[in-house]
């Protein structure tokens, strides 16, 4: 793979669980509330991980199973919402080094863009202290598409007066990677997320091990 070239980017997007947050605890235990309150067997917490990443309805589909009914998927879903909003904060806090990060590259153009519902993602962000770091942000239902679909990373683009090669994805799974790929940005993975990647499939152009590891790879591209 090339050497990515960071030195034009001005515009940085975050994926929000597994990249900024952590929210895996909170998230698995309204998705097993929902079960137990469909009549269910609860699910081992490494099986739920793997279906985060691709928006609630998709989570809760998954849950589920194949035999579910669009009645019970769409009673499913509500339950987990109204759950989730009631718990969104039980356990979920920013992951080492991320405040310090955003409050170093506060000279960059800064949006999130998750597969999250916005509401609550912009709830979460105000309850970290987070969302005063960002210009934008966008959730799962935001747009007609989700990631990684490149609707969403384009409108923030254009927001930002950004071209593609400005701007880079940051994220956790191989969505966030084809995301950028199919928005034509640099695709910058953390290594500490919970979301699905298949790395050999999706590589992305660089891997952090804490989000900080960004602030002095950008400052030298600036010279």
């Amino acid at each position: 793979m090339a050497r990515a070239n960071f030195s034009a980017v001005h515009a940085l997007i975050f994926d929000l669980d597994g990249t900024l947050i952590d929210s895996k605890r909170d998230l698995i235990q309204s998705v097993n509330a929902m079960l137990q309150g469909m009549g269910r067997e609860t699910l081992h917490e490494d099986t739920i991980s793997g279906y985060i990443g691709h928006g609630a309805p998709q989570l809760i589909g998954q849950a589920l199973g194949n035999g579910a009914t669009e009645a019970e998927r769409e009673r499913a879903l509500k339950f987990f919402l109204a759950h989730y909003e009631e718990h969104k904060l039980d356990s979920t806090c920013a992951y080492p080094g991320v405040t310090e990060a955003l409050d170093e590259l506060r000279g960059f153009s800064m949006a999130v863009l998750t597969n999250k519902p916005v509401r609550v993602s912009v709830r979460i962000l105000e309850g970290l202290g987070l969302a005063k770091y960002f210009r934008a942000v966008y959730g799962g239902n935001s747009f007609e598409t989700k990631k990684p679909d490149p609707l969403g990373a384009r409108r923030i683009l254009e927001e930002f007066g950004a071209a593609p090669e400005e701007a880079m994805l940051i994220g956790d799974s191989e969505v966030d990677v084809q995301t950028a790929r199919n928005a034509g940005t640099l695709a910058v993975t953390v290594n500490y997320g919970f979301g699905t990647h298949d790395r050999a499939a999706y590589p992305a152009d660089i891997y952090l091990d804490r989000l900080t590891e960004l602030v002095p790879l950008l400052r030298r591209a600036a010279g």
